[in-house]
């Protein structure tokens, strides 16, 4: 199976599951965890955040956005996005997919709420997509100006 068709079967099994959780890594970095949430301990033996069956990586440049405006982004003011963490959680992922000429991601929710990446710096689009639901974790991610999967 090549890459396209990889990233494809993820995209359809994706469409139906909630996101179950949402939380800020380093920075402006987000992650959004869907479907059946599985426990994390860190390397000092604390709680981490659960891992989704599967989850969305975007480092930096991404924006949440209504039918009519954005409703936030990684460069808005921080109080801003834990009430639309809140909002995006629980609603179901209606769609999964790639845009732009260097892929960006593109999630549309139930709720009609879209959550996208949208780099604006030098390089390439920072996002992954983690697909945990077989027995080998896949990563999905840009790399030279193309998706690319490990």
């Amino acid at each position: 199976m090549n890459v396209e068709e990889a990233f494809s079967a993820l995209c359809r099994e994706v469409a139906g599951i909630s996101i179950s959780h949402i939380w800020q890594g380093h920075g402006s970095a987000i992650f959004l965890e869907c479907g059946a949430l599985t426990p994390t301990v860190r390397r000092d033996g604390t709680p981490g955040n659960p891992k989704g069956e599967i989850g969305v990586m975007v480092e930096w440049s991404w924006r949440i956005e209504a039918d009519h405006s954005i409703i936030c982004g990684s460069w808005s003011d921080e109080h801003l996005w834990q009430p639309t963490f809140e909002r995006l959680k629980g609603e179901h992922v209606t769609k999964l997919e790639l845009f732009g000429a260097l892929p960006e991601l593109l999630i549309e929710t139930s709720g009609g709420v879209r959550f996208m990446s949208f780099a604006t710096a030098e390089g390439q689009p920072e996002w992954t997509v983690f697909g945990r639901r077989a027995e080998i974790e896949t990563w999905f991610h840009v790399e030279n100006g193309k998706l690319s999967f490990d």
